[in-house]
């Protein structure tokens, strides 16, 4: 029990407090995201990017986010809404198996996949998701913690991005993670 009642706290601090300094939305995402985009938040926990994401897309953008539990979206459409956000969030419930998008294939400018990969049940099956709503030249960033991310971690990643027909264009370096930057072409 104390050591839940420790975690909780520690996230809480970092959520709130430190996270805006070390994964900081407007930094990690300023060369992806413009005005106007149509962006996917995959697995978008408490809504911490898709908040920033939304702010940056403005008022033409549409940040579609897609979770696999009904409280988180719940608390994103609240927050959404005190923030002046919502008509720019799409809030979504997903499975492990489809990622509620069918109906943007080809749409997406960019996706975000920020500390979930490791969750996924079916990385196969997130990558052949996010490859089809991604437009030609969409990017989708993948961003995992260190600690979770292997030599053999890192390339099943890779290989599930590649099979599900989108290539490797980088390795942007963020603090304490192990990240991709893959493309459609």
């Amino acid at each position: 029990m104390a050591n839940r009642f420790c975690s909780h706290w520690l996230d809480h601090i970092f959520c709130c407090t430190l996270r805006n300094f070390f994964h900081n939305p407007r930094k990690i995402l300023a060369n992806f995201i413009k005005p106007g985009m149509t962006v996917l938040d995959i697995g978008f926990g408490n809504g911490y990017f898709s908040l920033g994401m939304a702010r940056m897309v403005g008022p033409d953008g549409l940040v579609v986010c897609v979770e696999t539990e009904y409280d988180k979206i719940k608390s994103l459409k609240l927050q959404a809404a005190d923030r002046g956000l919502a008509e720019r969030i799409d809030p979504r419930i997903c499975s492990d198996s489809n990622l509620a998008v069918d109906d943007l294939t080809d749409q997406v400018d960019f996706s975000l996949a920020f500390f979930v990969v490791h969750h996924a049940a079916d990385v196969p099956a997130l990558m052949a998701g996010t490859q089809k709503a991604l437009k030609q030249g969409g990017k989708f960033l993948i961003v995992e913690p260190s600690h979770h991310a292997s030599a053999s971690y890192c390339e099943t990643v890779e290989s599930a991005a590649q099979q599900a027909g989108l290539s490797v264009i980088g390795h942007p370096k963020f603090i304490r993670t192990w990240a991709v930057l893959l493309i459609k072409s």
